[in-house]
């Protein structure tokens, strides 16, 4: 998330992440430049090449330690190296690597069981980001839409500074500008209320469904990060639940930053 920072050991006052003629140059043995030439610039990266770590810590190439609050853009929630993770792997890699989804692997379908019998969801579909969940989740809003609900043009409506990925229709469902910037024409079918605001999310529906139905999801985050770390409010979300229930609109939880 945009706001996350590695914090060094070193005095604060001597370590400036955001800026590059702040912090300490890259090491010698590595050279940014050479992996500028190579790799696209779809991030705006720190001047620091980080080489391993351990647990909450992490060490860069010139030997500076420091701790890791980015945890992989939270996503890292048992460190680095965790003996336990690498055990697992090792023997996993050992085995067996991939061999794709048309045949059944036993691994997971228990890890399936497991987050079936440990949260609200009656199945579980593996991918490999959080854009690509979502992405899954749009496409069963709108065939639920199509196919249950019988609407022509399923609308999903999403929150201002929310952020839900980079591939296109994610990227249509984030509703920040800024992101969305010379990747018109964006993907229809989106709406945008304000967070935290159930009168405003209710007028939204009233005014999309006033002719003919049109909304067949809500899709929140219960935190919101790249929009500054904004937590739901749980009686409004209490609220929300309760309008798709009553209203039979699907409700789309993107989960990513608060760990699921």
């Amino acid at each position: 998330m945009a706001s996350s920072t590695l914090l060094s050991d070193a005095p604060l006052a001597s370590l400036d992440l955001a800026s590059s003629q702040a912090a300490e140059p890259v090491s010698a043995g590595f050279q940014p430049a050479a992996f500028d030439q190579h790799v696209m610039a779809t991030y705006g990266r720190f001047p620091i090449a980080l080489e391993r770590g351990e647990g909450c810590r992490v060490w860069d190439s010139n030997g500076r330690e420091y701790l890791d609050f980015v945890a992989g853009i939270a996503t890292c929630a048992l460190g680095h190296a965790h003996p336990q993770m690498v055990e697992a792997v090792t023997a996993q890699i050992r085995k067996l690597h991939h061999v794709s989804n048309l045949y059944y692997i036993p691994e997971q379908g228990a890890l399936a069981e497991w987050l079936t019998a440990n949260s609200c969801a009656d199945r579980a579909f593996f991918c490999n980001s959080g854009a690509e969940a979502n992405e899954g989740a749009i496409k069963l809003a709108r065939k639920y839409g199509h196919t249950e609900l019988g609407i022509a043009a399923p609308m999903i409506i999403t929150a201002h500074d929310s952020f839900h990925g980079r591939t296109l229709a994610t990227l249509t469902a984030t509703g920040q500008p800024k992101y969305q910037k010379n990747f018109d024409p964006l993907m229809p079918g989106f709406y945008y209320v304000p967070y935290n605001d159930i009168e405003a999310l209710k007028a939204a529906i009233a005014t999309l469904d006033a002719d003919q139905r049109q909304v067949a999801a809500i899709m929140l985050e219960p935190m919101q990060g790249e929009g500054g770390v904004c937590p739901g409010n749980p009686v409004y979300f209490k609220q929300v639940r309760q309008l798709c229930d009553q209203t039979g609109i699907l409700l789309i939880l993107d989960e990513v930053q608060v760990g699921m």
